[in-house]
């Protein structure tokens, strides 16, 4: 089957319904809050999502009470999620643990999640990138003991998934987040919080069969090409705003756009992201058909897009002009969201050296 890089009807559809939730409840005055009030509880905009629009449980197979959507499906929802920048829990909850739980066989969590009844976080650092994980965790007669650093999406969750380092090799555990030691971190995208997690002793419940180590490879892979969605949607939204505002905004009676060094600048700008957009949309249709080239699609669409994104975001709060640098603008959450998935889930060199690797290519010293 070829690839697909256009969005189906259903696919707009969902795109609608999420769009309209996400600009209701969750506006750049909402948003910002989260910077303002680190206790900010955007609890009830999660359980909006996961329940009336069913999104925590999009990856589950129905049998288990989810949609049984793709891969698409989620990059829709990723590409809203950035464009709002919103503070929910769908990439750490329902792409990155629900990832590792389908892929170690795990079912009685999965349909809580599917449910909206639970939300999980896949205790490993978000900076952690595909081919690199190392365990930091153990079992011991008396529970898991060992610690993890920068874990995203811990405020939000009841349940981690853990990778933990057994006498065979590598296991999945469940643990509950009141058997888990959690000190909050300060990041620089306060809507995607981290948390450092320590385990003395914790008490948790092994979901595997064999193949953890699969299952975290896979929500790697699953959340790099997923997380380009997001990247290139936070680049449209830098591009689409700086537009509007250089059209308006004047200067010596005429619009700023109509200069010709704003217009070549914006006009490279609308090339990367146009470029992005089609990385970020191949990885994810890759990914949906289990085609060869999945690994190597998320891994192009990551080494591209997170600069993209980061780019987009500077140019937007530069020609903006000096209101692009004030708090009450939201262009500040957008280069904080873009700057932190820069670094989230590998960087482009970790992923430029990966693209080598797979594609069979000599590395030179």
């Amino acid at each position: 089957m070829s690839a697909d890089l256009l969005y189906s009807e259903t696919e707009q559809d969902l795109r609608a319904s999420v769009r309209r939730l996400l600009s209701e409840r969750a506006g750049a005055d909402t948003v910002v809050t989260a910077y303002d009030d680190v206790s900010a509880d955007f609890t009830g905009l999660w359980k909006s999502l996961a329940s009336e629009l069913g999104l925590a449980g999009l990856l589950v197979p129905e049998e288990l009470g989810g949609a049984g959507a793709s891969t698409r499906e989620a990059a829709v929802v990723m590409e809203e999620i950035g464009r709002a920048v919103a503070p929910v829990p769908f990439f750490t909850s329902a792409v990155l643990a629900t990832t590792a739980l389908l892929k170690a066989g795990e079912t009685e969590v999965l349909g809580q999640l599917a449910a909206g009844d639970s939300t999980a976080a896949l205790a490993v650092p978000l900076s952690t990138a595909p081919g690199t994980f190392t365990p930091t965790v153990k079992i011991t007669a008396s529970g898991l003991v060992g610690s993890v650093t920068t874990v995203a999406g811990v405020a939000e969750s009841d349940v981690l998934v853990v990778p933990v380092a057994g006498e065979s090799g590598l296991e999945l555990h469940t643990v509950r987040i009141a058997d888990a030691t959690v000190t909050p971190v300060l990041s620089l995208d306060m809507t995607r919080r981290l948390a450092d997690v320590e385990f003395s002793g914790s008490s948790s419940v092994r979901v595997d069969s064999g193949n953890a180590a699969q299952a975290v490879e896979e929500a790697l892979l699953c959340g790099s090409a997923l997380l380009a969605s997001e990247q290139f949607a936070v680049a449209q939204w830098c591009l689409e705003t700086t537009l509007a505002y250089v059209k308006e905004r004047k200067q010596f009676g005429r619009a700023i756009g109509s200069y010709q060094a704003i217009k070549h600048r914006l006009a490279d700008l609308w090339l990367e992201v146009s470029s992005s957009g089609a990385a970020a949309r191949y990885a994810a249709d890759t990914y949906a058909r289990g085609d060869a080239d999945a690994a190597i699609a998320a891994t192009v669409a990551q080494a591209f897009c997170s600069g993209v994104a980061v780019h987009a975001a500077e140019e937007c709060v530069q020609l903006h002009g000096g209101i692009g640098m004030t708090w009450e603008y939201p262009a500040h959450l957008y280069l904080k969201r873009a700057k932190s998935d820069q670094l989230s889930l590998g960087t482009a060199y970790q992923h430029r050296a990966r693209l080598a690797e797979l594609v069979d290519l000599p590395i030179s010293s």
